[in-house]
This record gives structure tokens, sequence and C-alpha cells, in this order.
């Protein structure tokens, strides 16, 4: 008798819990914001205390959750007549890279390292951090990436030598935070040496002062140098 109850009321708080959602509104999961994440989160503990207590009454998990829903439809209606509310509750877009170039600080306020930029940049189908122009960090937490009209090697610009770059694939970040990455350069079969004469080129003269360098199957070499003053 006890497993039919659990059945008859696993099957209920389905249906509760799936009205719920709908009446919430048809958003993708990626595209909640923070504040829906949390509403949403709560109506699943608040489920999962029913299922797991047989002796409850469905009204004790019923309430909760239909208030927690009248909260949401509530903010949603005020987010959306206000600006203000709206930036509140569930934040504003970063911009993580502006006309091809890092922005650090701002990596660094959202929490944001290279590998997780790299990652999201891969699943846009950009390999190349010089082919992006804007790349903004939505609200939702997903990535939006606006790549350059033209290819990140200029016609004028020379064509390295052949057989300097021995690595044929994606492109391999050298330098990350100031720091050089010694397997990626034996993957690629290049030194220190040929790395810093590479940097130079764009002026820079000390592997600290870059943020972020990588070489592509090209051989076109990418700088994000570091911003004076900031550590």
């Amino acid at each position: 008798m006890e497993l039919l109850i659990i059945f008859v009321r696993t099957i209920l708080i389905y249906f509760v819990v799936f009205l719920m959602l709908r009446i919430m509104g048809k958003r993708e999961i990626g595209k909640l914001s923070v504040f829906d994440l949390v509403i949403s989160i709560m109506i699943a503990e608040i489920a999962v205390f029913v299922l797991e207590d047989a002796n409850m009454p469905m009204a004790n998990g019923i309430l909760p959750m239909v208030t927690l829903v009248m909260i949401q439809l509530f903010m949603a209606f005020v987010t959306l007549k206000s600006q203000r509310f709206r930036t509140l509750f569930e934040g504003r877009p970063s911009v993580l890279i502006e006309h091809g170039k890092l922005d650090r600080e701002e990596m660094r306020r959202q929490r944001y390292n290279l590998d997780d930029l790299m990652m999201q940049l891969r699943q846009h189908k950009v390999m190349n951090v010089a082919d992006v122009e804007f790349a903004i960090l939505e609200a939702s937490g997903k990535l939006s990436v606006v790549e350059k009209n033209h290819p990140s090697r200029s016609a004028a610009e020379p064509c390295p030598e052949q057989g300097t770059i021995r690595y044929a694939g994606l492109p391999v970040a050298l330098i990350m935070d100031g720091k050089v990455q010694d397997d990626n350069l034996q993957k690629i079969g290049q030194t220190r040496f040929w790395l810093k004469n590479e940097i130079g080129k764009k002026g820079i003269q000390d592997f600290k002062d870059v943020f972020f360098c990588s070489v592509d199957h090209r051989g076109f070499v990418y700088v994000d140098k570091k911003d004076r003053g900031r550590s």
C-alpha cells in the first residue's frame, strides 16, 4: 500500500512541477537568469522532500511551490517594467574581448580564466582568439562571439618560413598569464629564444608582460599584452 502511495504521489508531483515550470515561461536551461535558476532549484528540492516523506500532506509541498512561482511571476513583471531591477536580478553582459583584445580585468571580475574562454570559443567553432572581434559573456553565462570580417593575418604580413612551425592543427597557447607553456613550445619544435624574438616583434621584451600568446598552424603569432599597472 505504501509503495502505491509513493507511486501516485510521484506522478502527481511530476505534473505539478511540470506545470509550475511551464507557468514560469519557455526559456532554455542555459538561458535562465540566476534568479530563475534559484527558483527552479528550490521547487525541485521541495518536490524531493514531498516524495521522501510519504506522510507529509501534499499541500505542504504544493503551497511553497505555488508561492515560489508567484514570486517568480511578480519579479518577471517588475523586471519587464524596470531596467534597474532587471540589471539587479538578471545582471548585465560582460565584454571579454573587444576589438580583438582580451579584457583581463573583466575576466578576473567574472572569475573567467583563459581555459574557460578557449573552450567556449571552440564551441563556437572559433579556434583562434585573433579571429574574434567581440566576445560577450551574457547574463545567462553563455558566450556570444562576433568574428572579424577579415582574416587574422593581413595580406601584407609575410608568411612564415617553411618548416619553422611543424605543428598542424588547432592554435597552441604559448604564454598564459605571463607563464611560458614549454610543453607546447616543444610540440611546435620551437624554443624560448624563438618565442622571445616573436614577442619582441610586437614590442614586448619580457614574457611576464604577455597575458596570452598563441600560434596557429600557419605560423601566425597572436599576442595580447598585459595592461600596465595591473598585476
